[in-house]
């Protein structure tokens, strides 16, 4: 039997088992897909329970993406970014699904080449994200609520394109020069601050991209939509990497349909 999970804290926001216990219905594998949610301090006995429990393989959200990956081999932009959010326990093996779940979501809407994308955040999905849109040829600017963190960051991803760093205090300065805004932090998420990430004079003829998907329409989205601004909420990114990280696990097509239509059905919609 086929043992999966997703650890993080908290945890009670996702709906990635749903989407994934559904998937493997689909194609016929005995299998079960459980939310794990872990305290900061037990990360390490976690992962490694998890291994001696039988577990093929973990998916990793908030805030343990960089945390873990220091107990792993990593594969391609895991690697490169020093973020993690797919685990093949077997192999001991850690990836980085973020960065296509992302890229797949955002060019449904829109191709990021040469645009001006606002990246805020810095964590592990802020990572994926600004590299992403640098091999697709956009102009990054991360900013972050700590700024040595997001300095460090926007360093570090230079050498892969334009990629610079903004003050979080400051970022109403943006106004006009932005294509695109991603938020990659968990404020709007159920169980975490409900506010929006950027000042609302930004939300104006641009792309609104929220990773967060649980609540469907979160603070930002709302607000987005009341300037005008096309928007992608998190769901969408979500199908994507979770069907990517499900085809390094068992090594088939994942059923995309069936994966978003579950994702729906357990956010109500």
């Amino acid at each position: 039997m086929l043992i999966l999970g997703l650890i993080g804290y908290p945890i009670g926001h996702s709906v990635s088992p749903a989407m994934h216990n559904a998937a493997m219905e689909h194609l016929g594998v005995e299998g079960i897909y459980l939310a794990l949610e872990v305290r900061p301090q037990s990360l390490r006995d976690a992962v490694f329970g998890a291994k001696a429990l039988g577990f093929k393989g973990l998916n990793v959200t908030i805030p343990f993406k960089e945390e873990v990956a220091k107990f792993f081999r990593l594969d391609g932009l895991a690697s490169k970014i020093k973020a993690v959010n797919t685990l093949d326990l077997e192999r001991m093996l850690g990836y980085n699904t973020d960065a296509i779940g992302f890229i797949k979501a955002l060019e449904e809407k829109i191709n990021p080449s040469d645009k001006v994308v606002l990246v805020v955040g810095a964590g592990g999905v802020g990572k994926a994200i600004a590299y992403a849109l640098l091999e697709k040829g956009s102009k990054v600017i991360i900013s972050n609520r700590t700024m040595t963190k997001g300095i460090q960051l926007a360093e570090k991803l230079s050498k892969y394109g334009d990629c610079h760093f903004h003050p979080y205090e400051k970022i109403g300065e943006l106004e006009g020069e932005l294509d695109i805004i991603v938020n990659a932090t968990p404020l709007g998420m159920e169980g975490f601050e409900r506010k929006i990430p950027v000042p609302e004079e930004l939300l104006h003829d641009v792309l609104v991209f929220d990773t967060v998907y649980n609540p469907p329409e979160t603070p930002l989205i709302r607000k987005a939509k009341e300037g005008g601004c096309k928007v992608v909420n998190g769901l969408d990114m979500l199908v994507y990497q979770g069907a990517e990280s499900l085809r390094i696990w068992i090594g088939r097509e994942p059923p995309i349909d069936v994966m978003r239509e579950a994702a729906r059905k357990a956010l109500g919609l």
